[in-house]
């Protein structure tokens, strides 16, 4: 079974979990609304790219791994969206959780998400009930505080924030996660080892995003855009300006690659990072 069909069949399988007879079901349907039709779905590929590239000898450890990481981000994109925040109408090209279904209903899918996601990895435990600890660690780590994506999304109700360590924590902590989870579901690999490059390609992707903000246009995205300006929120774009932020974002990616510890599938995985770094730049810019 190819990475996507692992992912998304076990997305499927905690959705559906939450549609158990007597749930209610406008919670439910908000939740199937915020996971499908999928994005990019980025990060749990790196996690099953990073598990492959360590062995992946228990892949339905690895699966829940990668599927929690997906259920974190989707809540993440629920709770950015809402009026508190961005006030998206429009995520994926379809309206946002809070304009479907309501803003009670939003906060409490965001809620559901995230705890769906340790529901899932704790389902799996059996496979391999010593991993799970730290696998639960890695993950709580990404999303929560201190430098998890909670605390970047807080960096933005400071008067003042680090435009590198408020990109580490809201966009590159859960890309650690990610490659830290990957080597976590296996045996003999070394988690810590994967950090760095989840930090790299984490910080990279925030950068795209930035670039993709102030470039690009809500057809193309399927988002609002010119967001970080109209909110004065710290960005590389405003940092470095555009020219400067590709720079950037070329710097950081190449940094990601170099990261990729000794292992058997270090050729493999430097080519999955080459080839998913190439599509960062926006077009408009890539020449």
């Amino acid at each position: 079974m190819d990475a996507m069909t692992r992912i998304e069949s076990s997305l499927a399988d905690a959705v559906l979990y939450a549609e158990a007879t007597g749930a209610p079901p406008r919670l439910a349907a908000a939740l199937r609304h915020a996971v499908f039709p999928k994005g990019g779905r980025i990060r749990p590929r790196l996690t099953l790219a990073v598990a492959a590239a360590c062995g992946d000898d228990k892949p339905a450890l690895s699966s829940a791994a990668a599927a929690a990481i997906e259920l974190l981000h989707c809540a993440s994109l629920v709770h950015d969206d809402m009026p508190c925040f961005d006030d998206a109408a429009t995520r994926r090209g379809k309206p946002s959780v809070h304009r479907a279904f309501g803003v009670p209903l939003a906060v409490l899918a965001g809620d559901a998400l995230i705890v769906l996601a340790f529901q899932t990895l704790a389902r799996a435990a059996p496979c391999a009930p010593e991993r799970l600890g730290p696998l639960m660690i890695t993950v709580g780590d990404g999303v929560g505080v201190p430098f998890g994506i909670v605390a970047g999304q807080a960096w933005e109700c400071e008067p003042r924030a680090d435009l590198s360590e408020y990109q580490r924590q809201k966009t590159g902590s859960l890309f650690a996660a990610a490659t830290i989870a990957g080597a976590a579901a296996c045996a003999h690999a070394e988690p810590e080892a994967w950090r760095l490059l989840g930090d790299r390609l984490g910080e990279a992707y925030q950068v795209a995003d930035d670039l993709r903000d102030a470039v690009e246009d809500e057809a193309t995205l399927g988002k609002p855009v010119g967001v970080d300006k109209a909110l004065g929120r710290p960005s590389a774009v405003a940092e470095f300006g555009l020219m400067g932020a590709v720079a950037r974002l070329r710097r950081l990616s190449q940094d990601a690659v170099e990261s990729i510890p000794e292992c058997r599938g270090q050729a493999m995985l430097r080519g999955l990072i080459l080839q998913e770094a190439g599509r960062l730049v926006p077009q408009k810019l890539a020449a």
